[in-house]
């Protein structure tokens, strides 16, 4: 793993001098163009051609359980911690940031290049699966409901934003059209496979343009804490124990467990903006819990490796 990891950090790298050498305002502004192709065309068309060609079957239904335990439990301990524990210490901005960030990891942008590269491109069907079956409905509705209590309401609907995710439409059409069997034709399995392989790339430059530090971060990093201890341990630890109750088949249960203990999402971002919560202090989880994975993950592929003997085989 560690050599896959050198190769996406060298392109996050990448991404993060790119942001340097065009200037905050102007990287922005490509990194905005870059998501909205990867989320409005690349994504959809990968999702459609991964999820068309993998199987309806119990594990259909195991991965997305799995993944909202996962989600749901780091919200509820994130809750306890920052509204509960630390809320004297801790503005409502920012409480609402921090929730967000340790539930929502960025299972899509960053954990399908890591499956991808790790495992291989049959466990892709895993990281989409966990993210658009779960943690995406789950952010469009609980994440924006959090977001409207913590921070400033505006006139959207959660269910309606929901619905206008491309890769949302594309997951479900895949599903059906697996469920029922039917071929894709062969040009159209061409044409959804290639415009597929622009995402990982593209995904890992995005992220890394995304990272930046603010200043005074010094001061806020023990905030971030908790939310590091929920998002890179906990989550993982939670999808493996429910992954051991639910039977989950040992070839799914290493990439599930990764997949769990991505670091938290880079879409976060927009949501603290639109709702005004403390987006600093979540560019900051993002960037340092971006950086910290590249620990951690090959400590949970290490353990993972003892836990199942046909891994480290």
């Amino acid at each position: 793993m560690q050599s896959v990891l050198l190769a996406m950090a060298s392109i996050i790298l990448a991404g993060m001098a790119w942001r340097l050498w065009l200037g905050a305002e102007h990287a922005e502004r490509i990194r905005g163009v870059l998501a909205g192709a990867v989320y409005q065309l690349f994504l959809p068309a990968l999702v459609l051609h991964v999820l068309w060609s993998t199987p309806v079957d119990l594990n259909t239904l195991r991965i997305p359980v799995v993944a909202a335990a996962a989600v749901l439990g780091s919200m509820m301990l994130a809750y306890l911690m920052y509204g509960r524990v630390l809320s004297d210490r801790t503005n409502h901005a920012a409480v609402g940031a921090l929730l967000l960030a340790s539930a929502f990891g960025n299972f899509t942008y960053l954990g399908l290049p890591v499956l991808t590269q790790t495992f291989g491109e049959w466990s892709q069907f895993i990281a989409i699966q966990f993210d658009l079956l779960a943690s995406t409905p789950l952010l469009f509705t609980v994440g924006i409901l959090l977001a409207r209590h913590y921070g400033k309401a505006d006139d959207g609907h959660p269910f309606l934003d929901l619905l206008r995710v491309p890769a949302i439409w594309a997951a479900s059409f895949g599903l059906l059209f697996s469920s029922l069997h039917l071929e894709a034709p062969a040009w159209l399995e061409q044409a959804l496979r290639t415009l597929g392989s622009a995402v990982i790339p593209l995904m890992l430059l995005s992220v890394g343009m995304a990272l930046r530090w603010q200043a005074g971060w010094l001061a806020r990093a023990p905030m971030l804490l908790p939310m590091l201890g929920l998002q890179l341990f906990v989550m993982p630890l939670i999808a493996w124990a429910l992954c051991r109750a639910l039977g989950v088949p040992e070839q799914l249960l290493a990439p599930m467990v990764i997949e769990a203990a991505m670091p938290c999402m880079v879409l976060g971002l927009v949501i603290c903006d639109r709702f005004r919560l403390d987006a600093s202090l979540y560019a900051e989880a993002v960037t340092v819990s971006t950086l910290l994975s590249f620990l951690t993950l090959p400590l949970w592929l290490h353990w993972l490796s003892r836990d199942l003997p046909a891994l480290s085989g």
